[in-house]
């Protein structure tokens, strides 16, 4: 792995977590919570390109809910916690695990497609047409 890599890395992670502008790095990728914005505020990064799907909850399902999982039914069978205590620890405790990475995942997502240039083989030019035909409505051009 050469410098480049490491770089790209980085960055990808830090402007996923603080959820700022994988090209300028002083803009905000997030309009609220989850809603990725249209553009970069200060450099105007387009973020159409970014299709992170159900990538964010995957991850944090696979990453948090499991093993959070497993920590609660340890819980139970080690020490025999009553249902009721073990349901008040249990359900704020998912909750938390798997909503709060949600966006900080999300951010990396979407850094990850632009630093990679990341696209779906063979969509390039359909991606082109349609991004082409929502310019047009914007500008209020009619259809060809």
């Amino acid at each position: 792995m050469d410098e480049h890599d490491k770089v790209d890395w980085a960055w990808v992670f830090k402007s996923g977590w603080k959820g700022l502008c994988p090209r300028c790095g002083t803009g905000h990728m997030f309009k609220s919570w989850l809603k990725i914005s249209d553009r970069c505020e200060v450099c105007g990064l387009d973020y159409r390109f970014a299709s992170p799907d159900d990538g964010p909850a995957f991850f944090s399902l696979t990453f948090v809910a499991f093993p959070l999982l497993f920590f609660i039914v340890w819980l139970q069978v080690a020490h025999e916690v009553p249902v009721p205590i073990l349901a008040a620890i249990a359900i704020p405790l998912m909750s938390l695990g798997c909503l709060l990475p949600l966006r900080p995942i999300k951010g990396w997502l979407v850094a990850s497609q632009f630093v990679n240039r990341s696209l779906e083989a063979g969509t390039g030019k359909l991606w082109a047409d349609m991004h082409a035909r929502e310019d047009e409505k914007q500008e209020g051009k009619p259809k060809r």
